[in-house]
């Protein structure tokens, strides 16, 4: 979005849990295991169907809404097998002073549901912070940040929080960054990002939450940003998911579910 971000002043004690905090060499091998689980987790997302809300409310200087932009798409497969997006509702946005950009859109696939896999732990410098527990599950908390960007390219900075059983992150806290066009006027929010279980393996993004108030050049604009994520529902798997060296291999379907 055009938007010149002022950012939010948070809090995020990462207070160290009860316990011996593990090593240098137990952490390089935690973050290898769960960029491993985290490609298996890409892959399986793939193979699912779901629903994705998109909404963005402008807000006045006493916090009622202004202008709405909202998108309900259904994540399905053609009866070819093939990935596309069905918009179920769109209505006229009466956005005012914000405009959604390619790279918004860029960040609402890639960034803010962020998946940090094998292959890309290379483009990241990641720092270990402590434990936490985060909604009564366990966590390893980092801080990721790029190592460089590249033109088209967008990035997540911020912390997540990786389930010490599962080895997959359930919450994001960060924004998107990315090189932008020298005298663009663009910023993003800061968001969060959480994560639940589905069918007992995979932790998926379920929400997404942003709450800013953004500098444009003449003057703040509060606004309010969720994303939901729901109705997961498995397509196909043509692949053999294992966690904790135990295989879980599901027959490919014949038939699409509905979302």
């Amino acid at each position: 979005m055009k938007w010149l971000l002022l950012m939010l002043v948070a809090t995020l004690p990462v207070a160290a849990a009860d316990g011996k905090e593990p090593t240098e060499s137990e952490v390089d091998n935690i973050i290898q295991k769960f960029a491993s689980k985290e490609s298996e987790f890409s892959r399986a997302r793939e193979n699912y169907t779901y629903r994705q809300t998109v909404r963005v409310l402008e807000l006045d200087e006493g916090g009622n809404t202004r202008g709405r932009h909202e998108v309900v798409a259904d994540i399905i497969f053609s009866n070819e097998g093939k990935r596309t997006e069905r918009v179920v509702r769109a209505p006229v946005s009466t956005l005012k002073n914000l405009q959604l950009t390619p790279e918004d859109e860029q960040d609402l696939r890639s960034v803010q549901p962020f998946v940090l896999t094998s292959e890309e732990i290379g483009k990241y410098f990641i720092r270990y912070l402590g434990k936490e527990t985060l909604d009564e599950i366990p966590c390893y908390v980092f801080s990721v940040k790029p190592k460089k960007m590249e033109q088209g390219q967008r990035y997540f900075s911020g912390l997540i929080y990786v389930d010490d059983r599962d080895l997959q992150i359930v919450k994001s806290y960060g924004r998107a960054t990315g090189v932008l066009k020298k005298g663009s006027d663009q910023q993003f929010p800061k968001f969060e990002t959480y994560r639940e279980q589905i069918d007992g393996k995979y932790w998926f993004p379920t929400y997404t939450m942003a709450n800013d108030t953004l500098m444009f050049q003449n003057g703040p604009q509060p606004i309010r940003m969720t994303v939901k994520y729901e109705d997961y529902k498995q397509f196909k798997s043509d692949t053999t998911i294992k966690f904790e060296d135990k295989e879980a291999t599901t027959p490919p379907s014949t038939e699409p579910k509905k979302p």
